[in-house]
């Protein structure tokens, strides 16, 4: 598996969610951007387990994403982060993401991996990102694939 196609495709699928009028659209990148304009949701650190079959034939990577919401206001920020964080619905980062996993018996992502999932969230709560706040919280996804 290519590290940065993966997370570009990650990034890519989670552009499909849709945010509460008035709310604006979902910014996404691949990778840890220099500045964010929010809301944004970027891939950042992962892990690599390698040789989980024998000769290359899988590995396991672990991707650390993170998305953060501005602070106008603290609840209205928190309700939309709720939203994107919710397991289900237009908003729901989770729902968007494992759409990209295909059809029953087609490769995940396009083909760049056997599959994924959405694992868990986590940290929620206040981000330093560049030198500004803002409310956020980190999703882990599991990805599987060719090694």
């Amino acid at each position: 598996m290519e590290a940065s196609a993966i997370r570009n495709a990650i990034a890519d699928a989670a552009r499909a969610v849709s945010l509460p009028e008035g709310i604006g659209k979902l910014t996404c990148t691949g990778y840890v951007p220099d500045a964010v304009v929010a809301p944004h949701f970027f891939c950042g650190e992962y892990t690599v387990d390698y040789d989980k079959a024998m000769s290359r034939g899988l590995d396991v990577v672990e991707l650390t994403c993170r998305v953060l919401v501005g602070r106008a206001d603290d609840r209205a920020s928190q309700r939309t982060l709720d939203s994107l964080l919710a397991g289900s619905g237009p908003a729901s980062l989770k729902q968007a993401i494992e759409a990209a996993r295909g059809a029953p018996g087609e490769y995940a992502l396009g083909g760049l991996a056997h599959d994924l999932h959405v694992m868990r969230m986590q940290g929620y709560r206040w981000y330093e990102h560049a030198g500004t706040d803002y409310v956020g919280a980190e999703l882990i996804i599991k990805i599987i694939g060719e090694g």
